[in-house]
């Protein structure tokens, strides 16, 4: 550092404004003289985003915050300071513009300042950057259960432990934006006895540190680790064993063959991958039709702001065993446009046991129409690679089955696909849109049968929206179907109202059945 100093004091020089300072240095000229008014130092927020280990800045030494300790910082925050007690029945708070007269805080500030009953302490951005003296806070604070010490000055795990040592009812702790360096010497088992939530966003900490941190934690169940820059180097076998929530957002060095590292945690059912870049995964161990075994018991899996582009993705997460919520917002394959709900429906029909998509429940229904409209979509490529009605005559191909892996089971769910169904639609020309269809009202044997034609383009609801103002009845009662004479006794249901005639592959000369 002296070095540093000598050059800046042998050589004139031009310093660019720096907004930490307060001084105004763009027309300096002469040499700095480290005595006069700056010293150098590397903590806090002057140095959050310098990761160079000689970083630092300039700054007036009466300016500096060297932090406090971790008791005194409650008590700043939470005790009350003396003074009558007519002073404190009422406060006045601004809102906006507005005064507001808060009644009955003086009680719950009361209750805050004994320290003795405090459960939960935030004290997010408070210069703590020490424990203090031994055994303070176990006397002062015994029953603290959920810490918030996110933003401080805390720069050694040594003095975390003092902390937490003395808090043996400590379940959830968070240590975010503290550059936080490992002590020397073995791990300390049993530190954070009872810890089960561990908060480490943007500490810089490594998938080493990340192991041997977990090793004082045996009944951690939720972990956080957003924005370290994170390669998963190694597989957790003795720790992480009873974690069931696991964030590795935003750590755009993690790639597919890491992921496999942590497939084997027996009780992860949450893994947030958002933001780091992936746009494949596969399992290996499993085929077609087969289940892995990695991640045995991943129920909710969050992949939003990746790279998903192919639909091989989604194939792959239906081999997940114990699957049933998934995000997957803001990928190039789920963009919000048009074609937003058509994503939405053949994610659904890939998946089987999903339950909730983005965060929006999947009710029987939609699966049905979802997986449906797939059979249907895919109907004429199926044929094309060997597929017939006749499960004894299937010879699919290999890349139409590594392509669509669930087809062959909504086959034998919703039967194969018939010719009449994979009709290609004809050029987009008005007589060919134009439908004319017999309209019969099976439960209503007085009203007489009447011909219509209709735009194959229309759709259900507009369908019931003309057939309520002409019969008088409401559209919620009523019920559409329809056959073809070249199926006789098959009825067909047109259950999704957004859906047109076509879609259902309706003809001309067909049945449209109407009930109420």
């Amino acid at each position: 550092m002296q070095g540093i100093f000598g050059a800046v004091q042998k050589t004139s020089l031009r310093l660019k404004w720096w907004r930490t300072t307060g001084l105004d240095y763009r027309n300096l000229t002469g040499p700095l003289e480290f005595d006069d008014f700056i010293s150098v130092f590397s903590f806090s927020d002057l140095f959050r985003n310098l990761r160079h280990p000689t970083g630092g800045s300039f700054i007036r030494p009466n300016k500096v915050n060297f932090g406090t300790d971790f008791l005194t910082a409650i008590k700043n925050r939470y005790v009350l300071e003396d003074g009558p007690e007519e002073d404190r029945k009422e406060q006045i708070v601004t809102l906006g513009n507005k005064p507001v007269e808060t009644v009955g805080f003086d009680s719950l500030m009361k209750q805050q300042s004994q320290l003795s009953k405090l459960q939960e302490v935030s004290l997010r951005n408070c210069a703590v950057s020490c424990a203090g003296e031994k055994g303070e806070v176990a006397e002062a604070c015994p029953n603290i259960r959920r810490v918030d010490l996110s933003k401080n000055l805390l720069s050694s795990w040594d003095e975390v432990i003092h902390i937490a040592d003395q808090l043996r009812h400590l379940e959830v702790l968070n240590l975010s934006e503290n550059k936080l360096k490992f002590p020397s010497g073995s791990a300390l088992t049993g530190t954070f006895s009872a810890l089960k939530v561990l908060v480490l966003n943007q500490t810089g900490i490594t998938w080493a540190e990340v192991l041997r941190c977990a090793a004082w934690c045996p009944g951690l169940e939720e972990l956080y680790l957003e924005s370290n820059n994170i390669v998963i180097s190694g597989r957790p076998t003795d720790v992480l064993q009873t974690v069931k929530l696991l964030d590795l957002s935003s750590n755009q060095l993690i790639d597919e063959n890491q992921l496999y590292l942590i497939a084997h945690l027996p009780r992860l059912e949450q893994l947030i991958l958002s933001d780091i870049g992936i746009s494949s995964i596969h399992f290996p161990d499993a085929g077609i039709g087969c289940k892995t075994s990695m991640f045995p018991s991943l129920q909710y899996l969050v992949v939003n702001d990746n790279q998903i582009s192919q639909w091989s993705f989604f194939n792959e997460l239906d081999k997940l065993p114990s699957l049933r919520a998934l995000s997957c917002l803001r990928n190039p394959l789920t963009k919000e446009d048009k074609e937003a709900n058509a994503t939405r429906q053949l994610i659904i029909a890939s998946i089987g046991q999903l339950k909730t998509l983005n965060k929006c429940e999947i009710l029987p229904k939609e699966r049905q129409t979802a997986e449906l409209d797939y059979r249907k979509a895919f109907g004429n490529e199926w044929k094309q690679a060997g597929g017939h009605q006749d499960p004894d005559k299937n010879r699919l191909s290999e890349e139409f089955l590594t392509a669509h892996p669930r087809y062959q089971f909504l086959c034998l769910k919703y039967g194969a696909p018939e010719d009449w169904e994979l009709k290609t639609q004809q050029p987009f020309m008005l007589k060919n849109q134009l439908l004319t269809l017999k309209i019969k009202y099976p439960d209503q044997l007085d009203q007489k049968v009447l011909e219509k034609q209709l735009p194959g383009s229309m759709t259900i609801q507009k369908v019931k929206g003309w057939l309520s103002r002409l019969l008088k009845v409401p559209v919620s009662d009523l019920l559409l179907s329809y056959e073809s004479p070249k199926e006789p006794g098959i009825e067909i249901k047109l259950e999704n109202d957004l859906q047109s005639l076509r879609f259902y592959s309706v003809e001309n000369e067909d049945c449209l059945l109407v009930r109420w």
